[in-house]
């Protein structure tokens, strides 16, 4: 016999005042509702009393939309953005930039506190930078919709697949922003403009570049619009019909590699528009000389670089250390990374090709840098974190660790298992605001042996 389907509650769409307590980690506003349920809503900042009306119903909360501000805070601002709101892109534009960074600090001591049961014992200043014109990389959605005017160019809205048209970016690079509506009408003159799903943007400092993704092969009138389009705006266009493999150039057909450059170290760092980079040039930059700062790199230095990319840490930490070895999960980056070795010139670094999530790597399989001990670490890993490594922190035996985290619930789990379990210290830690506006919370740690 089928079992009945249990009738889902129905939702009460009266809209409801609501006082806001504080800030989730995906950016609404926190409070709870005459019942004592608590309640997630959208664009509600601490300290405001708010009109909502909910909009999803769970067993323990509610979700809930802002439709009218009754008590707005100190901190509120008057958003940039045409779109806020309705692109998912940015949540916070509505409050001010420096409170922004309080918040995210707050939620990384929570994460701390809740998740490893430690505590830093020094805050390092907030990394910042400008809040606005900040991204260099962007993955623009696109779809053709007859009923909305033809094509759609932008980013998706919050908490749906659809894409909010957008012509122009606050927080895209504003040579890139001015390109949206000129790179709407060519992708609708297209003859498979329904069959475009994205668009993908790079800018290196000497190029800027535009991966057209299609479902179908374009004709040649498609490819002479994409071409003129390219000379138009000086950008250098690709094309994607299929994986990433296929990513190939369709003007110029020999293109210049993109690079970036740290002054610093006197260090150039090519990379292939599919490859992944940080978003923010100017936080990057920063970031990069406070970690070499906060190793404390000595001439006679072991340092290990794990999650390294295309050596985006490792090759300015070889210009201070007596040796660098870094270790990547994607042999395309490896062989990246061991190309901007020969174009530095630099001998004193090692790349290798390691599956940082796997426990019990063999030396056929890590190429023997794992038997080595190392008097630095650096970890630089994806939002998942990095306990597999960290776990073998004892045998690599390092005297001290600077971890950046893109994700500070991961973060807050490595860091127990460092101070909890490995007897390290938490020296220091700090938030960087990597992407203004937007609820992601970057940081960076320091770990030394008590």
């Amino acid at each position: 016999m089928a079992r009945r389907r249990r009738q889902r509650k129905q939702l009460d769409l009266t809209p409801q005042e609501i006082d806001i307590e504080s800030i989730a980690h995906d950016g609404r506003g926190v409070g709870r509702d005459a019942e004592g349920k608590v309640v997630f809503v959208d664009y509600a900042l601490p300290g405001e009393r708010v009109l909502f009306v909910p909009v999803m119903h769970r067993k323990s909360y509610l979700f809930g939309s802002t439709i009218e501000v009754l008590k707005p805070s100190e901190f509120r601002v008057e958003p940039r953005c045409e779109v806020f709101g309705q692109c998912g892109g940015c949540v916070l534009q509505h409050l001010d930039a420096n409170k922004q960074i309080d918040y995210k600090q707050q939620q990384l001591l929570e994460n701390f506190k809740k998740i490893g049961n430690v505590e830093p014992d020094n805050w390092l200043e907030p990394m910042t930078s400008k809040h606005w014109g900040y991204r260099r990389r962007a993955r623009l959605g696109a779809k053709f919709v007859p009923k909305k005017g033809g094509m759609i160019v932008g980013f998706r809205e919050r908490n749906s697949s659809f894409i909010q048209p957008t012509s122009k970016c606050e927080v895209l690079y504003p040579e890139v922003s001015v390109l949206l509506p000129d790179l709407r009408e060519t992708l609708e003159k297209t003859s498979c403009n329904d069959k475009i799903p994205q668009v993908e943007i790079s800018v290196a400092d000497n190029a800027t570049v535009m991966i057209v993704r299609h479902l179908e092969t374009f004709v040649q009138n498609d490819l002479d619009l994409l071409t003129e389009f390219a000379k138009r705006n000086d950008v250098q266009v690709f094309l994607q019909p299929g994986n990433l493999k296929s990513v190939h150039p369709l003007y110029p057909v020999k293109p210049e590699a993109l690079f970036y450059e740290f002054a610093e170290f006197d260090i150039k760092v090519e990379f292939l528009p599919t490859d992944f980079i940080q978003v923010n040039g100017a936080i990057n930059d920063a970031l990069v000389s406070r970690a070499v700062d906060l190793l404390d790199i000595q001439e006679s230095d072991s340092v290990l670089d794990l999650f390294c990319g295309v050596g985006n840490f490792t090759l300015p930490l070889a210009r201070r250390a007596n040796k660098v070895v870094g270790v990547e999960g994607d042999q395309a980056l490896v062989n990246r990374a061991n190309h901007n070795k020969a174009l530095n010139a630099l001998e004193t670094v090692e790349f290798h090709f390691g599956d940082l999530f796997k426990e019990d790597m063999t030396a056929d399989s890590h190429g023997g840098w794992l038997e080595q001990s190392f008097d630095k670490v650096l970890l630089d890993p994806p939002r998942s974190g990095a306990m597999e490594m960290v776990r073998r922190m004892p045998k690599l035996n390092p005297s001290k660790i600077v971890y950046v985290s893109c994700g500070p619930a991961t973060l807050a789990r490595d860091a127990g298992i460092l101070v909890n379990e490995h007897g390290y210290k938490m020296t220091h830690s700090g938030v960087i605001d990597m992407f203004p506006h937007t609820a992601h919370v970057e940081s960076i740690a320091v770990f030394e042996k008590e």
